[in-house]
């Protein structure tokens, strides 16, 4: 097991290729160290992915907080570019593969740090699992021969919960090869993915705009029951299931050419970039749907959008490129998760951790814990098989999972600046330039990114019976994500009871 080292001195750049700074946190260069800045930003928008998730969740958001869905968009950015802001700073003292694990640990204590990577990478497990089933939200609608179970194609109902679930082990089996195959052919899937993602993005929100129907007072129209607040509450799972995974950048420094100048940099512009993009196209969607009280925008969404006020040629053309990004998006997000795993398991604080740690030489891929995240996210997958409600459930537990694990890092942070223990201006990059800092700024943007995110986290988490249960047929659902959250914790503390692994030396402070 390799122990955590000090952290090296951040005043001193060494070679671009980041070889010597990974060594002085104790691990050896296994990855192949290929990506560009181009491919840092792919990393972290393929994986916020706005085509896939915005087209899979406008319509719940919409159902529940109508118009006035929109404005929890850009309350929702803001939220989360306060936390990409404290990753920044992170990213560019910490160029380390399993980033949410590695920062917390060095952070706070090892203990602490092995449950926020426990719960992050568990929780990235479960997204790859709702990024996969978004493909019943866009295949269909293209074309009907991707309804193979056959029947009723919304989500909702149990044929296409089914559909969704066989579509979805599909890709992930696609997935799952290509995490195996080279790190430089990923890389290159996911710089062309998300080159079409942009396009298709931008087409989209012109085409929507320039078709509108209405004029922005639609924004100020809220739906759904318990009022305004308690719908807006709800409409903004869909912004917050949106806007996560910015971080993914960081979990590639370890493959990331100059990793303190570009990881700090690819997180922000990755999430703005995203938040932006998103935000227009939900107006968009809004100022063009044919009809906003048919039911059909609450139900079907964007593609109904898409397909009714564009024509079923554009409309559907545009569907093929979410596709594409539903595809790029699960890739992605698995490759995060297999790098979470392999970083906690070079430690030796995983099972099997020898096998989860290796990495094959010629390829410089991680096989293992591919293969582990595709097998377990194609079982939660095959939930949907129980009950339509188990996409909703998934989705909103990965969302308030990853919330959480964020604030295991934002909180031990917060506690260093207050006790004094975290330097504003320490540090150079590999080109001798300052590292990312937030200066003076640094308190107060950290305290408001950790209260963001526990009341992100309890919004979430909160079971509501007119959300996850509404036919009241299935309580578990309502408490799906308490339960899977607290079941993931009872077998966390239990392995590291029973298997009591070799003690960690104490990490480092932060640079100072």
């Amino acid at each position: 097991m390799t122990a955590f080292a000090p952290s090296p001195r951040t005043d001193t750049a060494g070679p671009a290729d980041g070889s010597v700074a990974l060594a002085g946190f104790g691990y050896r260069q296994e990855l192949h160290r290929s990506m560009g800045r181009y491919a840092s930003f792919a990393a972290g928008f393929s994986f916020i992915s706005v085509l896939t998730t915005v087209f899979q969740f406008f319509a719940f958001g919409y159902s529940f907080g109508g118009g006035a869905f929109f404005w929890t968009w850009p309350a929702v950015l803001l939220g989360q570019l306060l936390v990409a802001a404290c990753f920044a700073e992170l990213a560019a003292r910490y160029p380390i593969s399993g980033a949410i694990y590695q920062w917390s640990t060095r952070l706070s204590r090892p203990a602490f740090g092995w449950f926020a990577g426990w719960i992050m990478v568990t929780g990235q497990v479960v997204v790859v699992a709702a990024a996969a089933l978004a493909l019943q939200m866009v295949l269909p609608a293209v074309w009907s021969g991707f309804q193979v179970v056959g029947g009723d194609p919304a989500p909702t109902t149990a044929t296409g919960a089914a559909n969704a679930a066989v579509l979805a082990v599909v890709l992930l089996a696609l997935t799952t090869v290509v995490n195996v195959l080279d790190n430089r052919v990923l890389s290159a899937v996911n710089r062309v993915g998300v080159t079409a993602e942009i396009i298709g993005a931008v087409l989209i929100v012109v085409l929507l705009l320039t078709h509108s129907e209405r004029g922005g007072g639609v924004t100020l129209h809220t739906g759904g029951e318990g009022g305004a607040i308690g719908a807006l509450l709800v409409g903004a799972f869909a912004a917050a299931y949106v806007l996560i995974g910015f971080d993914s950048a960081g979990e590639m420094s370890e493959e990331t050419r100059e990793p303190r100048r570009t990881a700090p940099r690819t997180i922000l512009t990755a999430l703005l970039a995203a938040g932006v993009l998103a935000t227009l196209m939900v107006l968009g969607g809004l100022l063009a749907a044919p009809s906003l009280t048919d039911g059909r925008l609450g139900t079907e969404g964007l593609a109904y959008v898409l397909t009714s006020s564009l024509g079923p040629g554009v409309g559907k053309a545009l569907l093929l490129d979410v596709a594409l990004a539903v595809a790029v998006a699960t890739l992605a997000i698995q490759t995060s998760a297999t790098r979470m795993l392999f970083s906690m398991a070079r430690d030796g604080v995983l099972p099997a951790s020898r096998l989860l740690s290796r990495v094959s030489p010629r390829t410089g891929m991680p096989a293992a814990p591919a293969v582990v995240v595709g097998v377990a996210a194609a079982g939660l997958c095959l939930l949907n098989l129980a009950s339509p409600e188990a996409f909703l459930a998934i989705g909103t537990t990965c969302i308030a999972m990853l919330y959480l694990a964020y604030a295991m890092v934002t909180g031990p942070m917060l506690l260093r600046r207050l006790r004094g223990q975290w330097s504003t201006g320490a540090g150079v990059d590999e080109r001798g330039g300052p590292l990312f800092s937030l200066g003076r700024w640094g308190l107060p943007v950290n305290a408001l990114a950790l209260v963001y995110g526990l009341f992100m986290t309890v919004n979430l988490a909160w079971p509501r019976a007119a959300v996850y249960d509404p036919e009241g047929g299935h309580w578990y659902f309502q408490w799906f994500t308490v339960l899977f959250l607290g079941t993931m914790l009872v077998l966390g503390a239990a392995y590291r009871t029973l298997r009591r692994p070799a003690p960690i030396a104490s990490p480092a402070p932060a640079p100072s």
